[in-house]
Parts: structure tokens; sequence; C-alpha cells
């Protein structure tokens, strides 16, 4: 079990960890507003991802997409929302100017972008689906891959946000945080692009 649980973190580290739209708005919300203000934001993220990997785990996804139509207007409406996110960001001030708690992402904008997201779909269900942690017992075998997943949730989206506050500190110029705040909405942009594809 224990080098099935390794290849399974192999897989999943690079799928679920690599820039989608949820980990590049997270860092994108720490370098816009600080890392202390995107924790809500955060933990949201972190809850909607963790309800993906409810979903795909109980099959409640498979019965969704089973379904083209429905699959379809709920791609467009996260591709909608998340895009409404990208502006939001390219359009926040410099941190320490304007900051309007009541414009920046929320714990409640946080989830409805992660149960949205159809790169979190993508990725963790082909983590799911593709590995067998204990064979001949489906639903134990369920349980310890959502107890191992989970934590890794927390990991990856918490880095994220730790490099958005990184480079947040040298973002105190206007000209390089608006440039900075543009090229992070341009790549949520071009993850959902893909994310869709």
């Amino acid at each position: 079990m224990n080098e099935n649980l390794l290849v399974l973190y192999l897989a999943a580290i690079p799928l679920m960890g690599s820039p989608g739209p949820a980990t590049l708005t997270v860092a994108a919300t720490a370098a816009a507003f600080g890392s202390r203000p995107a924790l809500p934001y955060l933990c949201g993220i972190i809850l909607g991802t963790v309800g993906v990997l409810l979903l795909v785990a109980t099959g409640v996804t498979g019965a969704i997409l089973a379904v083209p139509a429905l699959g379809s207007v709920i791609a467009i409406v996260a591709a909608c929302y998340i895009l409404y996110l990208a502006w939001r960001i390219a359009t926040a001030p410099p941190l320490g100017q304007g900051m309007d708690a009541g414009k920046r992402p929320s714990l409640t904008a946080g989830f409805l972008l992660a149960i949205a997201n159809p790169k979190a779909f993508a990725a963790i269900g082909a983590v799911f689906s593709g590995h067998q942690l204990i064979g001949g017992d489906v639903l134990t075998d369920s349980l310890v891959k959502i107890l191992a997943l989970a934590p890794l949730i927390v990991l990856i989206n918490s880095a994220w946000l730790a490099f958005g506050s990184l480079i947040a500190s040298a973002l105190r110029d206007p000209r390089l945080s608006r440039m900075a705040n543009i090229c992070f909405a341009i790549l949520l942009v071009i993850s959902v692009g893909f994310a869709l594809v």
C-alpha cells in the first residue's frame, strides 16, 4: 500500500498542483491583496476542491456528466465566473492602495470557483480513477484516497498562496503591481481555455 500511495502522490502533485483557475486565483489574490486578506478565499478554494474530491469519489460527477447538455451548461457558467474573477484580479489596486475588503474575493467566491473548476474535476478524476490503493474493496479504497488527497489539496493551494505572497512584496510599485495583476488575469483566462478543451 505504501508504494501505491507514493505513486498516487507522484501523479497527484503535478496534476493537482499545476496552474489552473483555482491555484492561479489563490496566488493572484495573495499578490493583489496580501496573504492575510487572501486567507478566506484560500479556505473557500480548499473547501470547494475537497467538495470536488467528494463528488468524484461518490460518482456524482459521472452521473452529471452523463447528461451532455448539463455538463455544457455547467462548463459555460464556470467559465463565465472564472472570467469575472480574472477581471476583478486585473482591476485590483496595487497593494496598500484602495484595499477595500468588499472588493477582494471571499470564502464564498473561492468555494464557487473551486466547485465549478473544470480543471479540478479533470485532475482529481484522473488521479482518483487511475490509482487503486486497496484491491477488492471499493469503499475502503475510496476512503483512503479521500484521506490521502484532502491534505494534498490544502498543501498545494497553501503553496500557491505563499507564492503569491512572496511576489507581493515586489509589487508595491503601482506599475509592477498592475502588470502582475493583468498577467495573472491573462493566465487565468488561458487556464480556462485549456480546462474546457
